[in-house]
């Protein structure tokens, strides 16, 4: 069901099942680890109002919450070297389920070998966890670059995007992306006709953009 790659290293697919809620990758060399992508492999997805949290679990050190899976967010990236901190008790309310603390690990002398653990929850309970999190620690939970952003300006950036104008921006891309297939010389007008191999790349190319990097695109006029 998940699937887990440590950058710089090959793509880990062996997915130890605990129980029938949790289950884990074990990450060795975890000393070297800097990022993670974990995601669903689009073989089984979650139970309706499902989804699942992931845990980083460092024996003899600590652990924490990373973030969350879902079907409506497949994948996700973590930094962990920024993030994890041995020294800071879990926030109240979280603990790490004793499916990952009490697994028997491989292990080689001079290496930490970790634990990228997932844990089966209600979506509401989820989101529950993720808003008890430290803010540095819930930017990366939701794969948010901190950045040097005036004050002022947050309420602007927490404010929710109109749908509207988000539905104006995602049009005029299409329109866009059409108007290049038209013949020189030739107005687009009502009753221009376009194939629908030509919406269905421009669906590929916009689809990839977003799980790419979002809609910032869209502000640019990508």
């Amino acid at each position: 069901m998940f699937g887990c790659c440590v950058a710089g290293r090959l793509l880990q697919t062996n997915l130890q099942q605990v129980d029938e809620t949790h289950a884990l990758f074990e990450i060795p060399a975890a000393e070297k680890v800097n990022h993670v992508c974990v995601f669903l492999l689009g073989t089984v997805p979650f139970p309706d109002g499902f989804g699942a949290t992931v845990h980083f679990f460092w024996p003899g050190k600590g652990s924490q919450v990373l973030g969350m899976l879902s079907n409506d967010k497949p994948s996700a990236i973590f930094r962990l070297r920024s993030a994890f901190s041995s020294t800071s008790a879990p926030p109240s309310g979280i603990s790490t389920p004793s499916a990952f603390t009490s697994a028997t690990l491989s292990s080689v002398p001079g290496q930490v070998t970790a634990i990228l653990g997932f844990a089966l929850e209600p979506l509401e309970a989820i989101a529950a966890q993720l808003a008890a999190l430290p803010r540095a620690q819930t930017q990366n939970a939701m794969n948010i670059t901190p950045t040097s952003t005036p004050t002022s300006s947050l309420a602007s950036i927490a404010k929710p995007t109109d749908p509207s104008v988000l539905a104006e921006k995602i049009a005029r891309h299409l329109f866009n992306y059409i108007a290049g297939f038209v013949p020189a010389g030739t107005n687009v007008g009502p009753d221009s006709t376009v194939s629908m191999g030509v919406i269905a790349r421009w669906y590929e190319s916009f689809i990839g953009k977003v799980r790419a990097g979002g809609i910032g695109f869209l502000e640019r006029n990508e």
